[in-house]
């Protein structure tokens, strides 16, 4: 009789383990998209592919970053709260100081890497759990958009205007800007990933951080770079989401580090580290897209089947990660 033991060790061999999820997420995604065509007839135009990027480039953007921290054995909470302070911070600046918009985009840039930064060396040299440094990140971060403003505030700024309005076509199809940006954000974190020193190191800390260590491998500056740059994607995907809804509001982006997390762990990268690929990650958010998607165009449900769907996705693929995880003695 095969045990639960069996399978797992049918699974966790070497060169299955590593791509098991990926191929279950690209399984999962054909799954949706072959499903929606069956229903609906309009399902099937590429608009409706290019649209789910479009509604979530931001959020692709900040789980790239999570993605980095993830893959170290980390996670980070604050990222929500970022990209909401980022919205506030913009809006303010444009509207009420009149800032010229190139100013105020390498500013809000800076303070979302220099919050990672601070959680980065927090985390490592003080030997603190990142769900309790990044929980206090997040509620900092969610503290200052309320001292800016509790109301919502309209942007209208030129440059803004252009990048929410603007449309780069394919024929009959588009895509914003944004998307752009966003795509471009994949690219260049898959070369560090693959092909750099910080890819190699942040694989090795996630994977083994006693043997990074005693390889000599420069543990600290690699922990503090991973929540740099999550906290630099998360103020970039609060830009994009501020060209999206043309507003700053306190209340932007509440709930998005558990959507970001989600799209990860969907994605493949395992929650212990080590383990996954940018590209997984953007299937995972593909997934999510549809997800909304299908719902949106059966109509009778309400848009909170979403949370239930991506909730027992999440149960399925931890399942998952726990059959091909080796067990720790």
């Amino acid at each position: 009789m095969t045990t639960f033991a069996d399978v797992r060790s049918r699974l966790a061999r070497p060169q299955q383990r590593r791509y098991l999820p990926l191929y279950a997420t690209l399984a999962l995604l054909a799954l949706m998209y072959g499903s929606g065509v069956a229903q609906y007839e309009a399902f099937s135009d590429p608009q409706v592919v290019l649209n789910v990027f479009i509604d979530n480039g931001f959020l692709l953007v900040v789980a790239v970053g999570m993605t980095f921290v993830i893959l170290t054995g980390g996670i980070d909470l604050s990222v929500g709260a970022v990209v909401a302070l980022t919205t506030m911070v913009s809006a303010t600046l444009l509207q009420e100081q009149g800032w010229p918009a190139f100013t105020v985009l390498p500013l809000v840039l800076l303070i979302g890497a220099t919050l990672g930064f601070g959680m980065g060396c927090i985390i490592h040299y003080f030997e603190i759990q990142p769900f309790i440094v990044t929980l206090a990140g997040m509620f900092l971060a969610r503290g200052l958009c309320y001292t800016i403003g509790t109301s919502s505030i309209t942007i209208d700024d030129p440059f803004w205007t252009r990048m929410a309005q603007s449309k780069v076509r394919f024929g009959d199809n588009f895509i914003s800007p944004s998307v752009i940006i966003a795509l471009v954000v994949v690219l260049v974190a898959v070369y560090v990933l693959a092909f750099t020193r910080l890819g190699r190191n942040t694989y090795a800390i996630g994977g083994n951080p006693r043997s990074a260590h005693l390889m000599g491998l420069p543990i600290a500056r690699t922990r503090i770079a991973v929540y740099t740059i999550s906290g630099f994607c998360s103020a970039l995907g609060g830009v994009l989401l501020s060209f999206y809804m043309l507003s700053g509001n306190s209340l932007h982006a509440v709930g998005m580090e558990l959507d970001a997390i989600a799209a990860v762990v969907i994605g493949g990268t395992l929650l212990t580290g080590g383990s996954g690929f940018v590209l997984g990650t953007v299937l995972g958010v593909l997934v999510l897209g549809l997800i909304q998607t299908l719902i949106t165009f059966d109509g009778r449900l309400s848009s909170w089947w979403t949370k239930i769907v991506i909730g027992a996705l999440l149960f399925a693929f931890i399942l998952l990660q726990r059959l091909i995880t080796p067990r720790k003695r």
